[in-house]
């Protein structure tokens, strides 16, 4: 049971995930699969049960069966001390309309506020790859004293403009304006080749939150987003401040990948987040005992090599077999199979895949239950690829589900 504080947590879990197309095209972004065993939401689910947080609301909307399937399954928490983790779908309770913005659903669902009566409120995306401890962001919070903290991570101002960016004062901690993808990212003070980004994370106080919320859903003018109006609300006020995400200190983090976080909101973010996994001293460790991934493991026999098959740097699922057939640097999920003379490549594999005999697949994404006829070629010439199936700007191929390729 959560003691002093009392926190409420609530992951925002609806978007469309346009960008990440064709591997939303029957689910939400949050279940999209990652890492050979686990689905984009397990990470920030795993942040905040390992950190004691553990009544935890997930607001679903588009395409949620198969992330309030997982939820469901996968994260339960035993009842004796009121824990829980629930996907609460979109339900109209303020009239016949769907959210229209993040503030927004936590707006229509502030029964789940009053009824927990928590004296904070966690607001986290669903769909980011990283390792936090959030309470050590609560307590940043409640010594600050400001009515909403907002994590932000440092990023060198060269890229920061693809982001959210935050402006911070002469203190370094109090928020001063809250920028969307600006041409010129104001930079941290004392360093000036960095700047704040936001990672989508805050803790409000309650009331703080209620009150910004209810004044956000009388404005008219209003898209009720998080960050572009309730932060810059709050901002506006003088109430805001960031946390420094290079202040969390997790468990069992390595030199190489304390700090890691990504959004993985497009096709080749999600790709390069992968190959982050496979090198030797992985950018991203999956391995850490003391702040482990949590998920809901498929019962499979171990993975199998046989007739030669081998894997180099690479990630491979229970129950795949990998049958005189090459792999390097790949992730590859559980219920693969991989015929003999096939190559593989810089690819993620999700579940069920099948690559047939003497096919080569270079820097793809396969989603569940693809298949590769024998001697098919993905990714060796793009423009043909082009024309048959999606190649991002990075010149990664994506085969949607079910997809059956062309030989």
């Amino acid at each position: 049971m959560s003691a002093d504080p009392h926190v409420l947590c609530m992951v925002l879990a609806g978007g469309e995930g346009k960008r990440l197309m064709p591997l939303t095209a029957d689910r939400a972004k949050p279940a999209v699969p990652f890492g050979g065993s686990y689905r984009l939401i397990d990470f920030v689910l795993s942040n905040l049960i390992n950190a004691g947080l553990r009544r935890v609301c997930v607001l679903t909307q588009y395409k949620s069966h198969s992330l309030d399937r997982h939820v469901t399954q996968t994260w339960r928490m035993p009842t004796l001390l009121g824990d829980y983790v629930t996907p609460v779908p979109a339900q109209q309770r303020l009239g016949p309309r769907w959210f229209t913005g993040s503030a927004d659903a936590i707006y229509q669902s502030l029964n789940l506020v009053f009824d927990e009566a928590p004296t904070h409120v966690a607001v986290f995306g669903a769909d980011h790859v990283y390792r936090m401890d959030p309470m050590q962001m609560i307590e940043a919070h409640i010594e600050g004293g400001a009515g909403v903290t907002v994590a932000g991570i440092r990023m060198p101002r060269a890229i920061a403009h693809d982001f959210g960016v935050i402006q911070v004062g002469p203190d370094g901690r109090t928020i001063e304006n809250f920028l969307e993808k600006p041409a010129d990212p104001p930079a941290i003070p004392g360093h000036a080749d960095e700047s704040f980004i936001s990672m989508g994370n805050y803790i409000f106080s309650t009331d703080v939150l209620l009150e910004a919320l209810r004044e956000d859903a009388a404005d008219p003018s209003s898209v009720h987003d998080m960050g572009g109006n309730i932060i810059q609300m709050l901002t506006a006020r003088g109430a805001a401040q960031v946390y420094d995400f290079a202040d969390n200190i997790v468990p069992g983090a390595t030199e190489r990948d304390r700090g890691y976080w990504r959004d993985v909101g497009t096709l080749d973010s999600y790709h390069d987040a992968h190959m982050d996994l496979v090198s030797v001293h992985p950018i991203f460790n999956l391995y850490n005992r003391r702040w482990p991934i949590l998920s809901y493991i498929t019962p499979l026999p171990p993975a199998k090599f046989v007739e030669g098959g081998n894997a180099h740097e690479s990630m491979v699922g229970a129950g795949s077999i990998i049958s005189g057939a090459h792999v390097r640097t790949s992730v590859i999920s559980s219920n693969v199979s991989i015929d003999s003379g096939a190559y593989i490549e810089g690819s993620v594999l999700m579940p069920g895949v099948h690559v047939g005999r003497n096919a080569v697949v270079r820097r793809a994404i396969l989603d569940k239950n693809v298949t590769i006829p024998d001697n098919a070629q993905i990714g060796v010439d793009l423009e043909r690829d082009r024309g048959i199936y999606t190649v991002s700007d990075g010149g990664v191929v994506v085969l949607g589900k079910g997809v059956t390729a062309v030989s």
